[in-house]
């Protein structure tokens, strides 16, 4: 499937919106599309244009997971904070999906199940304990041992959890979805156009003046822009390189029920199938320093993600057939930003960060929408600055 043609704009002159957001990715993408679905009118702006960011690097494994498990998080926001958290991940992918079928946004969407792995993180015994508490909680999750993981899935690892109602999806072809719902409801996306100085007029209102000249007055501003962090917001995340391949297409050797998989280890691997039997695996995580230093290391990640996916899956022919590189944001927790910047009135920021960066952003733009029509979310202050 080709990528949708976003229609976009140039900015020659000053705008007018209720909204600015700036970033066209898939967080700016489904903050638009909601807050014009809620009536106000919105203007997107991107320094690249619609769908060229971090959106372009993920493999969209869109899991209700989070990096942190419940076991560990609870340590870090107590239970009672994890156990939210946990369940509202959960509800924002169940909430995706219906959106995805609502609005009919073609992207090669599928429900998969998902084997979360043994390793360094969470050993045989603690992933059980993870496994307990999910299930106390109303996740329903499975546990394998090392001979059911062997029997079921050809894999041999110690322990296994098995969760359902995971997503895989086209990741270019649902932002373009999103933004071309938001385009339907008048929203207007300006390319090419780069941020600068943001003026705090009266009465609330914001002016937004561009590199290119022209300035946007809105009522309210939105950073949704990846793990490129506006300057003006402090913060002790971190910025990560990841690093995928993608192999030949062999339908015929993937492994039994084609599921999601992901490990329990620090580095950590991921791996999934597509639709015409390739397999996409990566991580090897590096800190992110600048984009030349990290793509100089794609040849060395590359060969190290096909050693480590031809020792667990010998069949495969594990060599890449097309490889590339992405940063993203990490968290202590695990868990996103998202809310008023502090000191700078009716101004947002979404930093969806970690591996739930596409759930955490459709949570992101139901916590705005919630705020800026006068609803309370119950949910709103886990993830508040």
């Amino acid at each position: 499937m080709r990528v949708p043609r976003i229609p976009t704009e140039k900015l020659t002159k000053d705008q007018r919106a209720d909204v600015v957001i700036i970033g066209a990715g898939i967080t700016g993408a489904m903050a638009a599309r909601e807050l014009s679905a809620a009536g106000f009118s919105v203007i997107v702006l991107d320094r690249r244009g619609p769908l060229k960011g971090a959106t372009s690097a993920t493999t969209a494994l869109l899991q209700y997971e989070i990096d942190q498990p419940i076991t560990k998080l609870r340590n870090q926001i107590g239970e009672a904070n994890a156990v939210r958290a946990w369940r509202r991940s959960k509800l924002a992918l169940d909430s995706l999906t219906a959106k995805i079928q609502s609005l009919k946004i073609e992207c090669e969407a599928k429900q998969e199940t998902s084997l979360y792995l043994a390793g360094n993180v969470l050993d045989a015994e603690a992933l059980k304990k993870e496994w307990q508490l999910r299930n106390t909680i109303g996740l329903y999750t499975d546990y394998h041992t090392r001979a059911s993981l062997l029997d079921n899935f050809g894999i041999r690892r110690n322990a296994a959890l098995q969760s359902y109602g995971n997503l895989t999806v086209n990741p270019l072809r649902l932002a373009g979805g999103f933004l071309l719902e938001a385009v339907k409801n008048g929203s207007t996306i300006f390319s090419k156009v780069t941020a600068e100085d943001i003026e705090f007029a009266a009465k609330g209102v914001i002016r937004l003046r561009t590199k290119e000249g022209p300035t946007i007055t809105a009522r309210y501003l939105i950073y949704a822009s990846g793990y490129e962090i506006p300057s003006c917001v402090r913060t002790n995340n971190t910025i990560h390189s990841t690093y995928v391949i993608a192999t030949r297409p062999q339908p015929k050797k993937l492994w039994p029920q084609k599921c999601l998989i992901w490990e329990a280890s620090d580095p950590y691997l991921y791996m999934r199938t597509t639709e015409d039997g390739r397999v996409i695996c990566g991580g090897e995580d590096e800190d992110f320093e600048d984009e030349e230093k990290r793509d100089s290391l794609l040849a060395q990640k590359t060969a190290k993600l096909e050693k480590k996916l031809s020792e667990m899956f010998p069949e495969l022919d594990s060599r890449a057939e097309f490889a590339w590189c992405g940063s993203f944001g990490a968290s202590k927790t695990g868990l996103p930003t998202i809310g008023e910047i502090p000191g700078m009135k009716n101004c947002f920021s979404i930093m969806s960060f970690g591996g739930n960066g596409i759930t955490y952003s459709c949570i992101a733009a139901e916590l705005l929408t919630s705020h800026l029509t006068g609803k309370a979310d119950p949910d709103a202050d886990l993830f508040a600055f």
